[in-house]
């Protein structure tokens, strides 16, 4: 049926587009010479609407896509030229027809019938937004995915150009700096006028001329007038039933912007699986925040020190219940000075399933497969701030000052059971903050000498608790070891108790951490074509790591327990102290169209760490070099090309002798002697965005070679791995390969995207060499139609192949993953939205498992003006239970099916200010 319904929506399609005819040609001056950029229009004249557009190319080519036997009124308009108006009546037959244009003397501003969906200002575009909407829209979001050349990614962030959109602006302001998740979700659809892409965007305007800002993007939402000094939104309360379990939600989203100030007002209450706000968006949130030292080639680590959180899968589990709230305020009290900030909260409360299937490398080491079933509850609180003020006196000036906190409680408690291990019962928590603070002076002392001070502070501290219940049969302890439980020969090592009928083992730790990134930039101006920038910079950071296992007694007390191996260490005491202190140079050179900035930087390190009454100190002197060129081949298309070596730092765990208890089956100590790490990164990135025709081609290639890393020896008791980190003497590497190819065949937009991923690095388990290779391809086509009064489909192919080699295992996994979307704006009062996927994971001679999802709502609403709008929704149609995911370790490769919420169907009602 879904076949059939599929092939009965491409031959309407087919048909529509039959029925037009192209008109093409170039537009001129007076001179004969091709004029890019020039607007050409065509208007219906018995509907007056706006039926067709074109921006000429660089050879001044337009074309139309226009209706057969219809009668248009041509527009072709240029800055600085007469705009030329004509009447044309289409035939069976395409046209050509070239347009030259004369000389406007007064030089007036164009004057156009109709708007121009798309524009170019320099280095910006503008898209009308009302040119793209068909009535189905209601957030941002469904807006961006019709612009060409904006994509929204899997993870809900804007892309543009293949990069990741880094701020959103509405009206000029900052809108939740550091995210563009939270506005394309929640920003509603009739409120966006304009969107504007800013391309080489620089937050310091005084920098523009003298930095590369080719990978920075911005984009600002241009609102309507009567959204203006006006609140507006929409507030959703729902309502619904499942498995006899009652269903809600309210969702508040408030929007208020004038001249002076802004505030918005985000919030999401239900238990209906809808994340507004994921564990991964809060740790991934950047504030806007960037290390000064970003481009300085050191990178130090100060580790991941958070919970074992069972992740999300597709951002689905067996129940969820949410709350999140949100605000964003900006404030100009006066011209010279821009207050803002906001204020995050979200609190989850998860439960996951999950049935998950091993298979460890290279059997012949002796290391089981293993089967797992959990059942996990996850308690989630988290909060994040920021305040920010921006002081501007003149243009020669600017003081920024910003302060971010994250702060969170967060508990994790699993009943586990293996195949090989039996039960067990963890419990995990922790309840970390920070508070981040960054000053930023810039000061443009004439028009060839520019100073820039940014700085940054980190405090960090971090306190996670583990807690694992194993069974144990105290009398078989000194039985052959094939007849032992599966934990006593671990048990032993560490010295536990084994005379207790459970093995109730537990570690606390404490991760501090303190760090300043600051640097001085001043840049020389010798010409309008080159500049020469000097760079004084440091990183100062410490860390302190204390952590220590312990057995809890069946009278509840503590038992302090000493291992027989790893020198008796099971606690750490260590302070880390690292300083990096570097000079740089960079000189930038345009010439024809080349950008071309070489450059490098001198660096003084020193590593010290104290434990155990042992100092250990690393000094030395690294030079990194680094080079960029950029080819502009025309406005629009460019090619990049980048090198960098780097310098790389581990955190202060990894260093730390004593015997760290990362889960019941985990165990890890330190080098303290650990060196670091050195990478020799290239990448070479092409873009074009063909306005003739919108065609936007995007590629990208990087390798990256990484010398002395940080690996590990690896020693597995049964399933119980033990490992402890070195500097490999054998290189690793990566190679990612990227392109994305789309273009509008007038109403359908098609897009074929394709990646490629190898990479191979080293490790020794049980002793012996392995090395890991992993061959990842994904592939996708799309076609979308563009309907502005009829229905719109969207048909995309997902297709993938997994290959890992770990040591003498060899798997392969084959990923097919059909969608059906589709949307009508019906009778200009309904508006029906649904969307069919298909899952299948195959290996080379079977299918291991498939799932298919389907949801759909139903909305009514008088009008599109209409204050009140009635929704029925309904998710997870075919009531599926599971689904399934492969993926890969160091040590393994894995399948793990996880269940998620049942069928839901919700009433709603949205009330729009």
């Amino acid at each position: 049926m879904k076949h059939f319904f599929v092939i009965l929506l491409l031959l309407a399609t087919t048909s529509i587009l039959n029925a037009q005819i192209s008109v093409r040609g170039v537009v001129k001056d007076s001179i004969g010479e091709p004029l890019e950029l020039a607007n050409v229009i065509a208007i219906n004249k018995a509907t007056k609407t706006m039926a067709s557009y074109a921006i000429t190319n660089d050879k001044g080519q337009f074309k139309l896509d226009l209706d057969k036997n219809t009668t248009y009124s041509i527009q072709v308009s240029y800055i600085g030229m007469k705009t030329l108006a004509e009447e044309m009546t289409t035939k069976e037959a395409n046209i050509s027809k070239d347009y030259t244009l004369q000389t406007d003397n007064a030089l007036a501003a164009v004057e156009l019938t109709y708007e121009m969906p798309v524009t170019i200002k320099g280095d910006t575009l503008v898209y009308n937004a009302d040119s793209f909407k068909d009535g189905t829209e209601r957030k941002l979001e469904d807006v961006l995915k019709k612009l060409p050349g904006v994509e929204i990614n899997d993870d809900g962030q804007i892309e543009v150009e293949g990069k990741v959109v880094s701020k959103v602006m509405v009206d000029g302001k900052d809108f939740f700096d550091g995210d563009s998740k939270l506005a394309t979700k929640n920003i509603p659809s009739n409120a966006v006028d304009k969107v504007q892409v800013l391309k080489n965007y620089s937050n310091v305007g005084q920098l523009s001329g003298v930095t590369n800002n080719q990978d920075n993007i911005a984009i600002n939402i241009k609102l309507k007038e009567g959204k203006k000094n006006f609140w507006f939104g929409d507030i959703t309360a729902g309502a619904g039933v499942a498995d006899n379990d009652g269903l809600y939600l309210v969702q508040p989203k408030l929007f208020y912007y004038s001249p002076k100030y802004s505030i918005n007002l985000i919030g999401d209450i239900n238990n209906t699986g809808e994340v507004a706000f994921t564990r991964r968006d809060f740790f991934n949130f950047s504030g806007g925040f960037n290390p000064p030292s970003q481009q300085s080639g050191t990178n130090i680590n100060l580790g991941n020190n958070n919970l074992g959180f069972l992740s999300l899968q597709n951002n689905q589990a067996q129940s969820i219940e949410t709350k999140f709230g949100a605000a964003n305020f900006s404030y100009s009290p006066k011209k010279t000075l821009d207050l803002g900030g906001f204020a995050i909260f979200t609190s989850s409360r998860v439960g996951l399933q999950e049935n998950r299937s091993v298979q460890y490398t290279d059997a012949d080491l002796g290391i089981p497969d293993e089967d797992t079933e959990s059942k996990t509850q996850q308690k989630s609180d988290l909060a994040l701030f920021k305040l920010n003020a921006k002081y501007k006196p003149n243009t020669n000036n600017q003081l920024d000052y910003a302060v971010i906190g994250r702060t969170s409680k967060e508990s994790q408690d699993q009943n586990f059971t293996s195949s090989v291990v039996g039960s067990t019962l963890q419990f995990e928590e922790n309840s970390p903050y920070s508070i981040n603070q960054e000053l930023n002076y810039y000061y443009t002392m004439d028009e060839r000498n520019i100073f820039a001070l940014e700085a940054q502070h980190l405090i960090q501290d971090e306190d996670p608790f583990y807690n694992a219940l194993l069974e144990n049969d105290p009398t078989n302890n000194d039985a052959n070891p094939e007849d032992r439980d599966p934990f006593d020969n671990t048990a032993a090592g560490l010295g536990f108790d084994q005379t207790l009928n459970n093995y109730d083992i537990a570690q606390d730790k404490r991760i501090k951490s303190n760090q300043l990134d600051a640097k001085l930039d001043y840049w020389n101006v010798l010409n309008n074509k080159s500049n020469i920038n000097f760079t004084l910079g440091t990183i100062l950071s410490r860390q302190d790591f204390d952590s220590n296992i312990f057995q809890f007694l069946e009278d509840g007390s503590v038992f302090d327990s000493a291992p027989n191996f790893n020198g008796g260490l099971d606690t750490n005491d260590i302070k880390y102290n690292f300083s990096d202190i570097y000079l740089g140079t960079h000189y930038r050179l345009k010439t024809g169209k080349f950008t071309v900035t070489p450059g490098f930087s001198a660096h003084i390190y020193g590593a010290k760490n104290t434990q155990f009454g042992t100092e250990y100190n690393d000094n030395f002197f690294r030079l990194l070099p680094d080079l960029n060129v950029r080819l502009e081949l025309k406005k629009s298309e460019n090619l990049d090309f980048n090198y960098r070596m780097q310098t790389e730092f581990t955190d202060v765990t990894q260093l730390a002798r004593g015997l760290v208890m990362n889960n019941y089956d985990s165990y890890f100590s330190g080098n303290q002697t650990l060196k670091n790490g050195t990478s020799h990164n290239v990448s070479l990135r092409y873009f074009s965005f063909n306005m003739f025709n919108y065609t936007n081609v995007f590629g990208n290639l990087s390798y990256s070679k990484r010398i002395d890393q940080i690996r590990s020896l690896s020693n597995f008791e049964s399933i119980i791995r033990t490992s402890s980190p070195f500097n490999s003497g054998f290189a690793d590497e990566t190679f990612n390969a990227f392109g994305r190819f789309q273009r509008n065949f007038r109403k359908i937009r098609a897009t074929l995207n394709g990646s490629f991923t190898y990479s191979k690095f080293n490790q020794f388990i049980q002793d012996r060499r392995s090395v890991n290779e992993s061959y990842n391809q994904n592939y996708r086509a799309q076609l979308r139609t563009n309907f502005k009064s009829a229905p719109n489909v969207e048909v995309s192919y997902r297709y993938g192949i997994n290959n890992n080699k770990q040591g003498g295992n060899n798997t392969t996994f084959y990923t097919h993953a059909p969608t059906v979307e589709f949307d009508a704006y019906i009778w200009k009062s309904v508006t029906f939205k649904t969307d069919f996927t298909y899952n299948e994971t195959r290996d080379k001679t079977r299918t291991l498992n498939s799932n298919e999802l389907w949801n759909a709502s139903l909305a009514y609403r008088k009008d599109k003006d209409a204050k009140l709008e009635y929704e029925l929704r309904a998710t997870n149609l075919l009531n599926t239970q599971s689904r399934f995911n492969n993926s890969q370790s160091n040590f393994s490769v894995s399948t793990t099916e996880y269940f998620i919420q049942p069928r839901f169907v919700t009433l709603r009602v949205i009330y729009s200010l």
